[in-house]
């Protein structure tokens, strides 16, 4: 309860950047930046390229800070987050939901206005489904991982419609690759972590699939449908994109096979590695390789 009675002044800056969640806001301003650029048909609008940025890592920053205000009891109770600002007591919980709001809304308007209201329109939808969607479900249902993955999936589009103001299906494509990429991904967390989250009372896949059946069949799943989905024939890629594709795709199910055959950290660790080797590497090979 020592969250709850702290003053401002006894917080720091540091506090309010970890407050949100500065990788997740980096990977999120990413790949915004890959659908802007993939959408781009001429020459590339600067100013409208760092409205689009600034804006969307705004509401992210927000939604972050949001996210750990709601729960920062559960965070107490696991070790991978207990120093967190909230439970650690350096910010309190109203601390934290005024920040979020201030930048959550912000960035919303200011996609709106100085972008395009689709734009503005997807950071709140965005928004709504991390805080009131995935955030609640965390504490209900494994499902929740597959709900979280849609906000997050969203951000290259945004990128895409601050360009094209339209939903065409290139966007709807990089929507699929964000949203299969992150199961594989965030599995991979939940069982280095499944101990953890089972403390802080998180039903994650991991957690309640102790044998790791459901949770290695999933994986196989998800990165065999990833490989599918980014090998799409679209005009706009050539044929290094897809050999790129295709070599990218087999090393990240074969990082998943390993995993479903030993079910051991070592194998989730390097699973978890691959996943973030993998998605730069990817989303790089598209920009380079746009016609």
């Amino acid at each position: 309860m020592k969250a709850m009675i702290l003053t401002a002044g006894s917080s720091g800056f540091q506090d309010y950047i970890q407050l949100t969640k500065p990788r997740i806001t980096i990977l999120v301003t990413a790949t915004t930046l890959v659908g802007f650029y993939l959408g781009a048909v001429e020459a590339i609008s600067i100013s409208l390229l760092v409205h689009t940025l600034f804006g969307t890592a705004l509401v992210a920053a927000g939604a972050g800070a949001l996210n750990m205000a709601f729960e920062w009891q559960a965070d107490a109770g696991m070790r991978r987050t207990e120093k967190r600002p909230i439970p650690a007591g350096r910010l309190s919980p109203f601390q934290g939901v005024l920040f979020g709001l201030l930048l959550s809304l912000t960035g919303a308007s200011y996609l709106w206005t100085l972008v395009n209201a689709l734009t503005g329109a997807l950071s709140i939808i965005t928004a709504i489904l991390y805080l009131f969607a995935y955030t609640p479900l965390k504490k209900l249902t494994s499902l929740c991982t597959i709900v979280g993955a849609v906000p997050g999936a969203i951000p290259p589009m945004m990128g895409w419609t601050a360009v094209r103001n339209s939903l065409d299906f290139e966007a709807w494509w990089l929507f699929a690759i964000l949203f299969l990429w992150q199961l594989p991904h965030f599995l991979s967390i939940a069982w280095l972590y499944r101990e953890d989250y089972a403390r802080g009372g998180f039903p994650m896949l991991p957690v309640v699939d102790e044998k790791g059946n459901q949770t290695s069949r999933q994986i196989i799943i998800e990165t065999i449908a990833l490989l599918l989905v980014t090998l799409l024939p679209l005009g706009g890629l050539d044929l290094v994109y897809s050999v790129g594709a295709l070599l990218l795709g087999l090393v990240f199910l074969y990082m998943g096979i390993r995993f479903s055959i030993t079910r051991s950290n070592l194998w989730a660790r390097r699973l978890l590695l691959t996943s973030v080797v993998y998605l730069p590497c990817l989303m790089i090979l598209m920009m380079l390789t746009k016609q």
